[in-house]
C-alpha cells in the first residue's frame, strides 16, 4: 500500500488526559481516535493491528477445537434473570428498555446466551465435549473509564464456552485452552504470567488470569520467593505469621482515654503498641441490612473476598449516621451492644483467645484486654500484601503490577442447571453438562503489546502484530528516481511482504519520525546513497541495528532480519 492513499493521522503530542504509554502511543500513532468517554474509533492503521491479533486468536482457538459463533449483542433480560445475574452484575451492566417496555442487556459477557443456545443443540453425551466461541463487541458501563482502550465502555472480547460430561473432561479442555492462551500470547511476543484469580460473578471453582507484567498495570500480583505461587492479590489467602506476644497494656482489661484517636494508626501511636494488637471494626450496608466485620488492626479488608463472603451481594461502607442509628459510635466501634440479628464476620487474622485493643463504643475511648471467642462465621476477608507468607510455604510474597489480557474459568454447572440443560448419558439417564469459560480482551492485548514494546520515539511492534512489517521510505528528486523506488516497491509486493511505501510529499524527518512512532519492524530507506551507489539501508525498529544491501538481496535480507527479530525476542515463559 502507498502511504499517500492511506489515512495516516499522527500527532506530535498526546492529549492531556492520556496517562499510559499505550494510550498516548495509540492516539499519537493514529491507531485510534476518541469519540467520547470510554469510546474509541479504530482507525485504518489500528485496525490492521487489531485484525492480526484477532486472526492469531482465531487460528489458535480453531487449532484447539473451538467452533466460532456470532451471537447478538442485545440480550433479553429474562436470560440474565434465569441465571440470577440480573441483579448480581451491578451498575456496570448496560440495561435498556425497548419500545415494548421490555428490558434488555448490552452484553458484557455471553454465558447466558451460549448456554441458552446450546440447550437446543446438545442432546447426548456423544455431543460432548464441545468448545464454542465468538470474537465480538461487549459493553461495560464503567463509572470512570480511563487508560484508553484498557478500560473502556465498549470493547471486543474473544469469549469461549466449553461443555463436558464430567470434571475430568473439563480438566482436559481447561489445560488445552491454557496451552492455547500461552500460544496466543507467545505468538504476539507478550510475556505473560498465569495467576490464580477470583471467579467473581462468573461463578465456578477455579480460574486463572493471564497477566502482562507492567509498572502501570491495574492489578497487583503476588509471587512467592520460591516461584511456586502466583496469584492476583484479590484472590491470595492471608497466611498468618508469628505475631509477637501482647504487651502488658494490651493484656490488661481496662478502658483507655484516647482523645481524637479514631484511626488504627492514631490509637497504636497513642498507646505505644503495634497495630497487630488492635482489632478494628467496620460496618457495611448490604441491601437493607448491615454486617459488622472485625479484622486485625494492621490488615485491610479485601472487597472481593468480602463480597464472596456475602454471597456476591453488593455492599458499601455504612455512613456515620447509619452507624449511629445502629447504636455505635463512629471511630470507636467495638464488640458489645450489637443489634440482634446483625451478622458479624470475624476475619481469620483475629485469633480467638488472644487479647486485643478494641473500640469502647464511647467517644474518645478504647478498651484493652478484649478476647474474641471462636466465631462460626470466621472468614478470610483480609487483603494479602507483599511480605506475607506464601500459601505454598515457599518463602514470602513479593508484589508486581500486571495487566490482565486473558481469563479462564472452570464454571461447573452454575449456568447449565439454571437453564435446565440436559443430555442423555451412556445409560440413557439425564446428565447436566459442566462448563468452562475462556476470555481474551482484544484491545487490551493490543495495548499491552505497546506497554511492553515502546520507547521515547514510539511503538516497536513485534512482527506478528504490526500494521505493516516493512516501511519503504523514499527520498527522491524527479520522476526517474520515483520510478526506481516504484520498482523496488513492486518487488517487495511480489515477494509477498507486508509493505507500506511512504511516498508522501513530506520532509524526510517527518517520514522517519512517523516510521518510529508507528513502529514498523523494518525500515528500508531509499535516498541519495541508493541513487549514487545502489546500496539500500535497512534498519530494525526494535534494536536500531542497520545493514546495507542491494536490490538483488533486499528480499532475502529483510526475511532474515524479521526471522532474527523473532529469535532475539521470544516471550519469556513461566
Amino acid at each position: 500500500m502507498r502511504a499517500s492513499s492511506l489515512l495516516i493521522h499522527t500527532l506530535r503530542e498526546p492529549p492531556a488526559d492520556a496517562v499510559l504509554a499505550s494510550h498516548k502511543m495509540m492516539l499519537r500513532a493514529g491507531l485510534v481516535s476518541k469519540l467520547g468517554s470510554g469510546l474509541y474509533n479504530m482507525l485504518p492503521m489500528g485496525l490492521r493491528v487489531f485484525r492480526k491479533i484477532e486472526n492469531i486468536i482465531r487460528e489458535e482457538m480453531n487449532a484447539a477445537g473451538g467452533q466460532e459463533f456470532v451471537m447478538p449483542i442485545l440480550i433479553p433480560a429474562e436470560l440474565w434473570e434465569t441465571s440470577g445475574r440480573w441483579n448480581a452484575m451491578g451498575k456496570e451492566m448496560f440495561r435498556i428498555k425497548d419500545r415494548h417496555e421490555t428490558w434488555n442487556v448490552l452484553g458484557p459477557t455471553h454465558e447466558e446466551s451460549f448456554t441458552d443456545a446450546m440447550k437446543g443443540i446438545l442432546k447426548s453425551y456423544r455431543d460432548l465435549p464441545v468448545n464454542v466461541y465468538q470474537i465480538h463487541t461487549k459493553f461495560r458501563d464503567e463509572i470512570r473509564p480511563r487508560f484508553g482502550v484498557m478500560r473502556s465502555r465498549e470493547f471486543v472480547m474473544k469469549d469461549a464456552y466449553s461443555f463436558h460430561k464430567d470434571e475430568e473432561c473439563l480438566g482436559r479442555t481447561y489445560q488445552v485452552m491454557r496451552k492455547a492462551y500461552r500460544n496466543i500470547f507467545g505468538r504476539l511476543g507478550l510475556e505473560t504470567i498465569p495467576v490464580e484469580a477470583d471467579t467473581g460473578t462468573m461463578g465456578g471453582s477455579r480460574s486463572e488470569e493471564f497477566m502482562v507484567p507492567s509498572e502501570v498495570g491495574e492489578e497487583t500480583l503476588l509471587i512467592s520467593a520460591g516461584k511456586k505461587y502466583f496469584s492476583n492479590q484479590e484472590k491470595t489467602p492471608f497466611v498468618a505469621g508469628k505475631v509477637e506476644k501482647p504487651p502488658a497494656l494490651v493484656k490488661s482489661a481496662k478502658k483507655h482515654h484516647t482523645p481524637n484517636a479514631k484511626s488504627i494508626e492514631d490509637v497504636a501511636r497513642f498507646l505505644g503498641v503495634s497495630s497487630v494488637h488492635l482489632a478494628k471494626a467496620l460496618i457495611y450496608r448490604v441491601g437493607e441490612s448491615y454486617v459488622l466485620v472485625f479484622i486485625r488492626g494492621d490488615r485491610a479488608v479485601n472487597d472481593v473476598k468480602l463480597k464472596n463472603a456475602l454471597g456476591g451481594e453488593e455492599f458499601r461502607a455504612a455512613t456515620e449516621d447509619e452507624v449511629r442509628s445502629l447504636g455505635f459510635v463512629p471511630g470507636f466501634i467495638g464488640p458489645g451492644h450489637v443489634p440482634e440479628g446483625m451478622r458479624i464476620i470475624q476475619d481469620s487474622s483475629i485469633e480467638s483467645g488472644r487479647p486485643y485493643v478494641v473500640g469502647a463504643n464511647e467517644v474518645d475511648h478504647h478498651r484493652s484486654g478484649h478476647v474474641f471467642e471462636a466465631n462460626p462465621d470466621a472468614r478470610d476477608v483480609a487483603l494479602a500484601v507483599e511480605g506475607d507468607r506464601s500459601p505454598m510455604g515457599d518463602g514470602v510474597l513479593h508484589a508486581i503490577k500486571g495487566i490482565e489480557v486473558g481469563h479462564i474459568f472452570q464454571l461447573g454447572t452454575k449456568y447449565t442447571k439454571a437453564f435446565g440443560v440436559s443430555v442423555l448419558d451412556e445409560s440413557g439417564r439425564p446428565l447436566t453438562p459442566i462448563m468452562g469459560c475462556y476470555g481474551i480482551g482484544v484491545q487490551r492485548t493490543m495495548a499491552a503489546i505497546i506497554e511492553q514494546n515502546h520507547d521515547e520515539k514510539g511503538i516497536a511492534w513485534p512482527v506478528s502484530a504490526c500494521p505493516f512489517e516493512v516501511v519503504l521510505v523514499s527520498i527522491t528528486k524527479g520522476e526517474e528516481e520515483e520510478q526506481k523506488v516504484a520498482a523496488l516497491y513492486q518487488k517487495l509486493q511480489k515477494a509477498g511482504l507486508d509493505v507500506l511505501w511512504d511516498d508522501r510529499d513530506l520532509r524526510p524527518g517527518v517520514k522517519f519520525a512517523d516510521a518510529e512512532l508507528i513502529g514498523y519492524p523494518v525500515r528500508v530507506t531509499v535516498g541519495k546513497t541508493f541513487f549514487e551507489s545502489g546500496k539500500l539501508e535497512i534498519q530494525l525498529r526494535k534494536t536500531g541495528e542497520k545493514v546495507e544491501t542491494t536490490p538483488a538481496e533486499m528480499v532475502k535480507t529483510i526475511r532474515n532480519l524479521t526471522r532474527s527479530l523473532k529469535r532475539k525476542h521470544p516471550p519469556k515463559k513461566r
